[in-house]
């Protein structure tokens, strides 16, 4: 069945269609990882988003569903140039085709990747339609596209309840705005006791419970529209206890003390994006999803510094407060998909609680 990529700005790409044939008006997004399509589609940071993966063929080792970031996958779409109906590996238990069909998600292969990876670039982020109606008409879809907005798509991915991984070591509070399976795990296998909250929990149940230390996940969409969080941090930032926040954390902690946040034009998404940690001049290879990014331009020192930037393109990539133990990072030092160069932030988290306690 043929389908079709319907660019915002009329630039139209035919392929064939994948997954649920359903059609769907999502934010067009790029992820340059050579491996891990699967925890790409299971991070709820790309809810409200379609994904184009620019490496040419997904699917080859198929679906292996302990390497899944959360219950379920989260794009709207998912577009690739080959789709590998046949995998071959000996972990896999279903195919990519299959496992889109079966959580009604809609994709496209067989288009120039490159060509739409290209146009993304040199424009920006832009929304698209994804549909198999061959008669579609440009005027009356093009206004449609246009429209879209992503909405509160921290609601949609949160936990619905909080739960709890046992452990012997410190208790953290980990705050899942759209949290990766992969951030608990990190702290667990550290032997912490990690109680897991919705995003919209009241600080005061949190601080309740007296953690030894506050972990704030990542999560998708606009940071300033997490409006009712952000005041919750804000009390979180007054007590004593250490805080580690990444990626969307990262964000609404900043704008929990005032800083600002602007959209990138494209944004960071893939397992190969060099930061620098200012303090000792070392680089690291990070794993990223992120289209916001903090301004630091008017930054208050006595408030926070930055502590990481990008080698790319210099963007902030991590903060440290200024007489606080609380460090954030726009980064994914939990990886899954990507490199660990930076796994070591969590035990860095581990001795800020232990010396706390």
């Amino acid at each position: 069945m043929k389908a079709f990529l319907i660019l915002e700005d009329g630039t139209v790409f035919t392929g064939q269609s994948i997954g649920s044939a359903r059609e769907v008006i999502s934010e067009v997004v790029f992820n340059t990882s050579m491996t891990g399509y699967l925890e790409v589609l299971t991070d709820p940071s790309y809810a409200g988003q379609a994904v184009v993966m620019t490496y040419p063929l997904i699917g080859n080792y198929g679906i292996c569903t302990e390497d899944m970031e959360s219950e379920r996958p989260w794009p709207d779409a998912y577009i690739v140039r080959e789709l590998s109906r046949i995998p071959s590996n000996f972990r896999s238990e279903e195919t990519i085709q299959n496992f889109l069909l079966q959580y009604d998600i809609p994709g496209i292969a067989g288009i120039d990747t490159r060509a739409l990876t290209k146009i993304l670039r040199e424009k920006g982020t832009m929304n698209g339609m994804l549909t198999t109606d061959e008669n579609y008409r440009m005027e009356e879809v093009l206004p449609r596209i246009a429209a879209y907005r992503t909405g509160n798509v921290v609601e949609k991915v949160t936990c619905r309840e909080k739960y709890v991984l046992d452990g012997n070591g410190p208790k953290v509070a980990l705050l899942d705005l759209g949290a990766k399976r992969n951030i608990a795990r990190s702290l667990h296998k550290r032997g912490c006791r990690v109680t897991v909250y919705p995003a919209f929990t009241k600080a005061e149940q949190i601080l309740a419970d007296a953690p030894d230390g506050i972990m704030l996940s990542n999560g998708p969409g606009d940071p300033k529209a997490c409006g009712d969080i952000i005041q919750e941090i804000k009390k979180l930032y007054r007590t004593d206890i250490p805080i580690f926040a990444i990626c969307l954390g990262h964000q609404l902690m900043a704008l929990a003390n005032g800083a600002d946040t602007y959209k990138m034009k494209y944004g960071h998404r893939g397992g190969n994006h060099p930061v620098k940690d200012l303090k000792t001049g070392r680089v690291y290879i990070s794993s990223q999803n992120h289209g916001y990014v903090v301004d630091t331009k008017n930054l208050d020192a006595s408030v926070a510094v930055p502590a990481f930037t990008n080698v790319n393109d210099g963007t902030n990539e991590g903060l440290s407060y200024t007489g606080k133990n609380i460090f954030t990072v726009q980064f994914h030092p939990e990886a899954c998909p990507g490199p660990q160069d930076s796994d070591y932030l969590f035990d860095r988290f581990i001795k800020m609680m232990e010396v706390d306690r």
